[in-house]
């Protein structure tokens, strides 16, 4: 591999240790990044494309055609973790050998543990009736795949399977552990979905009730009246409202919102909030007519 050999030769080149001319650091610091960069297949493919302000800012999203993911590229910022990781220890000096035996240029001596990539986090919108009743979701993904050599890799499409149970709330994470991009040096990283609520023509959610807002007459705000309203598995409750209706006033249905998460058999309440629309305009013979039934009603 070309940039194994010249980071190998280098590396020992220019380390602390055995080069203390100026700005042998720096050009080690140097070293140490770019290695870690080009001996990545999928880094050195958004390097050789976008550059390093690519690498470093993340791919544009328009430029994600392929479905590949990709997270903005920071360098650990340590050339000594990278000169322990490719040569197996710390010390390849003193003619290079250890007290036992020959140290062996780029293999390592230990094996090292693998670090794990950030969590790739996705949103998942789903309707309240995909919540209210629970279903199965399919979602396609696409993400880096080593091949057999272990150390190229490819685009690959995966189908993640989502259970939604009854009853999650905004904000359910669903982690499918190590479905990241794979490579050669690292655990691929988690993807977790976040559910996320799509708005709804009739309900609102909160916590486990849903909110139903109701715009009524003035009429049937100081009379009885009733309302029909369908429900997010398909019935039709039919809800009297004989109270006299005020700007404070909900109307409370007791077991008729969200199943509740824990126990899909328990359930939230359904509030009927009311907005009274009043008349524009009222003849003198009308605002005779509400004076006296109001009054009357006082008087009762």
């Amino acid at each position: 591999n070309y940039y194994l050999r010249r980071y190998r030769r280098l590396a020992v080149k220019f380390h602390p240790k055995r080069n203390a001319e100026a700005g042998s650091a720096e050009k080690y610091s140097l070293l140490g990044e770019a290695y870690d960069v080009l001996s990545d297949p999928r880094k050195k493919a958004i390097y050789d494309k976008f550059g390093e302000e690519g690498l470093k800012a993340g791919i544009p999203p328009e430029f994600g055609s392929d479905g590949a993911w990709s997270s903005k590229y920071t360098y650990h910022g340590n050339p000594d973790k990278t000169f322990r990781q490719f040569f197996g220890g710390d010390n390849p000096f003193a003619d290079f050998f250890t007290k036992d035996a020959p140290l062996q240029f780029g293999v390592p001596q230990t094996k090292l543990e693998k670090t794990q990539d950030p969590p790739i986090e996705r949103e998942l919108y789903l309707t309240l009736e995909d919540l209210f009743l629970g279903c199965t979701k399919k979602i396609k993904i696409s993400r880096r795949v080593l091949n057999d050599d272990g150390h190229t890799s490819c685009i690959k499409d995966k189908i993640l399977t989502v259970d939604v149970k009854p009853g999650w709330r905004e904000g359910t994470r669903v982690v499918f552990p190590k479905e990241g991009d794979q490579g050669p040096d690292r655990t691929p990283a988690d993807v977790v979905l976040i559910v996320r609520h799509k708005s709804h023509p009739l309900f609102i959610r909160q916590h486990n009730d849903l909110i139903y807002k109701l715009k009524i007459s003035l009429m049937n705000a100081l009379t009885d009246f009733s309302v029909d309203i369908p429900t997010l598995d398909g019935r039709l409750l039919s809800i009297p409202i004989n109270d006299i209706v005020h700007p404070a006033y909900n109307k409370v249905v007791t077991g008729e919102g969200m199943p509740l998460s824990q126990d899909s058999s328990q359930r939230g309440d359904l509030i009927i909030t009311f907005e009274i629309q009043f008349p524009e305009k009222l003849s003198s013979d009308s605002k005779g007519l509400i004076k006296q039934a109001l009054s009357s009603g006082y008087e009762d």
